[in-house]
């Protein structure tokens, strides 16, 4: 099925999101949230394993498009539930093929649902989800176009208060850069007057056989895809956007940039290099440097530049403030090994270690206590903030934010899902 005219077929896109308010009601419970997967992919595994070992979830079901990610994680995910003395996940609740997500999502077992399927089905799985009843955690980005972005603010509209939906921009929450950002935010760098933003990647691996029809390899290989991705600026880059609009506390108001592909024969047709400069109100001039190539990791950096100060954070390599109000987060700002004495004083060398578990406990306490979340307004500006550069870069010329959104870009993956088996579940070893 086309993923335009799967959204179509939602009924979000018509009268609007049919909650059930008694549906997996949670709130107040001292039981734990039981939890479903749809994509088992290693994002996926990193954040569910977060919510069992540090927020206390059950995962109680798996959906993916193809049998063999079930088999390969089934035994991860059941010793997650062994170590919280929790049940096996039931064989008759693992599903896979083009409708493994709506069985899923029609178990009544399942009371949230961790998305991490490939970016261009967030907004269907996501609209799908809470139509079922469900709270959501979906991965970043909200979507691949400004079309999908569009559902999924109707969406925040609609389900506010309702239920609990977080997506994983999970950067933000980590301890060194949250502390950062509310710093940002009170004046400690005096006023914002530029800000360098860089995500410098290595390349990612592929996944090819002789077997694999052009649909499965795109899928499996989704990242190294334009029309499944939506291109490294939204796959990677847009942690840094987000890291940025948090701190200004706005969105661009235009775009300029520049990039490609570094060769023709580079696996895919995503571009593996992004140069971007936004606009930004009260005249804040950013720039981003966007690289997924080669065979050696550079860096990941939001530097802000202000009237009193620099503040600068990486995701090894220090997140500190100097300036007339110096500050400094513990992370060490050397990526050489760090001592025996520097650990029991408290220096790490990630700024990432408690990210995916901050997030994913303050998703799982949201459900549990009925306080519910509501990721999307924000997590919608950030993608539309990486699609703009995108569109900047791909029309070299500059785009504005209302241009953008006027311009409704739509895209569509063309997969035909038919080809792939439909089973209600799956013999695992």
């Amino acid at each position: 099925m086309e993923r335009r005219s799967f959204i179509k077929n939602s009924a979000i896109m018509s009268a609007g999101v049919m909650l059930y308010p008694g549906l997996n009601t949670r709130a107040n419970s001292a039981a734990p949230v039981r939890v479903g997967i749809i994509g088992c992919g290693n994002r996926g595994t990193a954040v569910l394993t977060a919510m069992s070992k540090i927020a206390g979830a059950q995962v109680v079901a798996m959906a993916d498009l193809f049998e063999d990610k079930l088999q390969m994680k089934y035994p991860v995910f059941n010793a997650l539930n062994m170590d919280k003395k929790y049940p096996a996940i039931d064989k008759s609740n693992l599903y896979y093929g083009p409708s493994a997500y709506r069985n899923l999502l029609s178990n009544k077992d399942v009371d949230a649902v961790l998305i991490s399927s490939p970016a261009y089905t967030h907004p269907g799985f996501l609209i799908a989800a809470v139509e079922a009843g469900k709270h959501a955690y979906c991965e970043k980005p909200a979507s691949i176009d400004v079309e999908g972005c569009k559902q999924i603010a109707h969406l925040g509209h609609v389900i506010n208060g309702k239920r609990s939906v977080a997506i994983g921009f999970q950067v933000r929450v980590a301890s060194a850069y949250s502390e950062m950002l509310k710093r940002i935010r009170n004046g400690d760098i005096g006023d914002p007057v530029t800000v360098q933003l860089y995500y410098l990647a290595s390349a990612l691996p592929t996944y090819t056989s002789d077997e694999m029809s052009y649909d499965e390899l795109r899928i499996k290989n989704h990242f190294h895809f334009r029309e499944s991705s939506g291109g490294i600026l939204l796959d990677q880059g847009v942690h840094m956007l987000d890291i940025c609009n948090t701190a200004l506390q706005s969105h661009p108001v235009s775009a300029i940039g520049r990039g490609g592909r570094s060769s023709d024969k580079v696996f895919g047709n995503a571009w593996d290099n992004y140069q971007v400069i936004y606009q930004y109100p009260k005249n804040v001039q950013v720039s981003f440097h966007s690289t997924q190539l080669g065979n050696t990791w550079g860096d990941v950096c939001a530097r802000f530049i202000g009237t009193k100060g620099i503040a600068e954070a990486h995701y090894s390599g220090g997140v500190f403030i100097d300036g007339d109000n110096k500050w400094d987060s513990g992370v060490a700002r050397s990526s050489a090994r760090v001592t025996d004495q520097q650990k029991a004083a408290g220096v790490f060398l990630s700024a990432l270690d408690d990210a995916d578990g901050n997030k994913a406990k303050s998703f799982i306490d949201s459900i549990q206590t009925g306080k519910y979340l509501n990721d999307i307004p924000q997590a919608v500006d950030s993608t539309l903030t990486a699609i703009l550069g995108r569109q900047a870069a791909e029309s070299a010329r500059e785009i504005t934010w209302d241009e953008m959104n006027f311009n409704n870009e739509s895209i569509d993956p063309e997969l035909n899902l038919s080809q792939f088996k439909d089973k209600p579940n799956v013999r695992t070893k």
